[in-house]
C-alpha cells in the first residue's frame, strides 16, 4: 500500500500571534508579504498529524510505503523531520508558493502522484495554519477522481477497505469505502509522536527527491492561479474596558443593567 502525505511548510503560528499581539508584525512594501525573517518555519500542525495517522496505520500491521511530498523552496528541515518520524521517501517540488493558489497547488500535487505511480491513500491536514482555507484536499480528490473523507480523527485499513472516524459538530461519524481515497486529518487524532535521536541521525543521510514543476507536464492553464492575492494587512486590535466600582451587590446590579442595555441578556 502506498500512502502519500501532502505537507506544507508554514510560519510558526505561535510566533506569528506573539508578533501580532506585540504590534511587531509588518507587511512589506509590496503590500502582500509579511516581514517575517525572525519567525521560524515548520511543518503545518495538521499535516504533521497526517504523518502520525500514516504511522499508526503501519503500527497496526499494514504493509505500506509512506511518502511525504511538499511544495516550496528550501524544504530540507521539514522533510528531514518527516524522515525522522518514519517516512520512507520525501519529495520536494520546487516552486514559489507565493505565486500559487489552491487550484494550482492541487494540480501540481495530482501531477506528481500520477507520475510517481499513484497512491492507495492520500493524507492531508484538514487545513493549513497560515491561510485556513482547506481547499487543496477536495480539489486534489476531484483531480484524481478519488472520494474524500474530511476531518478524520481515526483511520483503519483492512485490505482495500478504509474506515474513517470523522469528528463532526454532532459527534463522531464513521464512514467506510474502498481505496484509493483522500482523507484529511484533524487535531482530534491526538498529539503526533516525537522522533528519536537515533531517527534524527538516520534522517540526515536520507536525501529527498527533488522535482521541478516544469517536469510534471502541466499546461499553462493548469499553472495559472484562479485567485490572486491583492493585499495582505494586519488588522488593528482594539479593546475597551470599563471597570465597575462598588460593593459586590452594586457591581452585579450595574453589570446586569449594562448587559441588558446592550441586548446581551
Amino acid at each position: 500500500m502506498r500512502i502519500v502525505i501532502c505537507a506544507k511548510e508554514v510560519l510558526d503560528p505561535d510566533a506569528v500571534n506573539n508578533y501580532v499581539l506585540a504590534g511587531n508584525l509588518t507587511i512589506g512594501a509590496d503590500g502582500k508579504t509579511p516581514e517575517v525573517a525572525a519567525i521560524p518555519r515548520l511543518i503545518n500542525g495538521f499535516d504533521e498529524q497526517a504523518v502520525e495517522a500514516a504511522l499508526r496505520i503501519r503500527d497496526a500491521g499494514v504493509d505500506c510505503n509512506i511518502t511525504v511530498v511538499s511544495i516550496g523552496q528550501d524544504l530540507k528541515s521539514l522533510l528531514k523531520h518527516c524522515a525522522a518520524l518514519g517516512a520512507d521517501e520525501t519529495v520536494a517540488i520546487d516552486a514559489d508558493t507565493a505565486t500559487l493558489d489552491g487550484k494550482v497547488t492541487a494540480n501540481i500535487l495530482a501531477a506528481y502522484i500520477k507520475s510517481s505511480g499513484g497512491a492507495d491513500l492520500i493524507l492531508c491536514g484538514r487545513q493549513a495554519s497560515d491561510d485556513d482555507q482547506g481547499v487543496v484536499p477536495p480539489l486534489l480528490g476531484e483531480k484524481l477522481g478519488m472520494p474524500i473523507a474530511p476531518i478524520a480523527r481515526a483511520i483503519e485499513v483492512e485490505g482495500s477497505t478504509l474506515r474513517v472516524t470523522r469528528a463532526t459538530p454532532d459527534g463522531d461519524e464513521q464512514v467506510e469505502g474502498a481505496t484509493p481515497a483522500v482523507v484529511t486529518i484533524s487535531n482530534e487524532l491526538g498529539d503526533p509522536r516525537f522522533p528519536t535521536a537515533k531517527a534524527k541521525m538516520a534522517a540526515r543521510k536520507k536525501k529527498p527527491v527533488n522535482i521541478a514543476v516544469a517536469d510534471l507536464g502541466l499546461s499553462e492553464e493548469e499553472l495559472t492561479p484562479g485567485t490572486v492575492l491583492v493585499r495582505q494587512f494586519v488588522p488593528e486590535v482594539q479593546g475597551n474596558c470599563e471597570f465597575l466600582e462598588g460593593s459586590p451587590e452594586e457591581v452585579a446590579r450595574l453589570l446586569v443593567e449594562k448587559l441588558r442595555a446592550d441586548s446581551v441578556i
